[in-house]
């Protein structure tokens, strides 16, 4: 798929990785549909990013919320060809620490933003990408694209739950991939390793110093535009489905 012309959906798209690909998303001619919590930070986003971004309110444990998102990107760009879900959230709590056991709303609150928040948008964005005409001969209508982790394989002490959550985003990828497959939407997962965010470049040496150790090469943390390129390849691929793609410089987390 092209990007000139397309619109995208882009759920945490107000930083980090979601914002970077919105960049990515305009600067080869698309379109981006920034959903977020925090609605002044996705106004000041959409506005940053120009005429072709807007930006929409939306809580995507809520399936209300999310609906009527939707909604508001139909009537305001006609069409959903991509949907790229950045939204998510890291937790650390054991599973019996010194307190306790971890409580249950701990660990079912992760898994209702990263797992079945990712579900409830892609569905609602799915639904929507059926209903496009075929944009090439193969019969492509739309692109999904998931944010996972890592730690849905290596996940470190104290990630039972965030590991749940995404280990639960990668195991739904093919299953996705078959249903979609009569509708001509294609989708993929990524599963990032340590990246630079604000919390991380805040981060003092002995917490960032461990983890770029176990980083092969390069001896970095990830940088947000290469989450972005690899959103590019798999949305530009036709062959690319039902994938899961890990993005971490040949990372293998140790217990802590």
């Amino acid at each position: 798929m092209k990007l000139e012309g397309t619109v995208a959906v882009i759920t945490g798209g107000a930083s980090g990785l979601g914002r970077a690909t919105a960049e990515m998303v305009i600067e080869h001619g698309g379109k981006v549909a920034i959903l977020d919590l925090n609605e002044e930070h996705a106004n000041t986003t959409a506005k940053e990013l120009g005429d072709n971004a807007r930006a929409y309110v939306a809580n995507v444990t809520d399936e209300e919320s999310v609906a009527a998102a939707i909604t508001g990107v139909m009537k305001d760009f006609g069409a959903i060809h991509i949907n790229v879900n950045c939204a998510g959230i890291g937790a650390a709590s054991r599973t019996v620490g010194r307190d306790g056991a971890m409580p249950l709303k701990t660990f079912n609150f992760v898994v209702q933003v990263n797992l079945i928040g990712t579900f409830n948008t892609l569905r609602l964005c799915a639904e929507q990408m059926a209903k496009n005409d075929p944009i090439n001969d193969d019969g492509e209508r739309g692109v999904i694209i998931n944010t996972a982790s890592v730690a849905a394989y290596d996940g470190q002490i104290g990630q039972a739950a965030y590991s749940a959550s995404k280990a639960g985003v990668v195991g739904m990828t093919l299953p996705i991939a078959r249903d979609l497959s009569r509708s001509g939407v294609r989708i993929c997962c990524i599963a990032p390793g340590i990246f630079e965010t604000p919390m991380m470049r805040g981060a003092p040496p002995q917490v960032r110093e461990p983890l770029i150790n176990m980083v092969q090469f390069p001896k970095r943390l990830g940088e947000a535009p290469e989450y972005a390129l690899l959103s590019r390849q798999i949305i530009e691929n036709p062959y690319l489905n039902g994938e899961t793609i890990r993005l971490d410089g040949g990372i293998r987390m140790e217990p802590k």
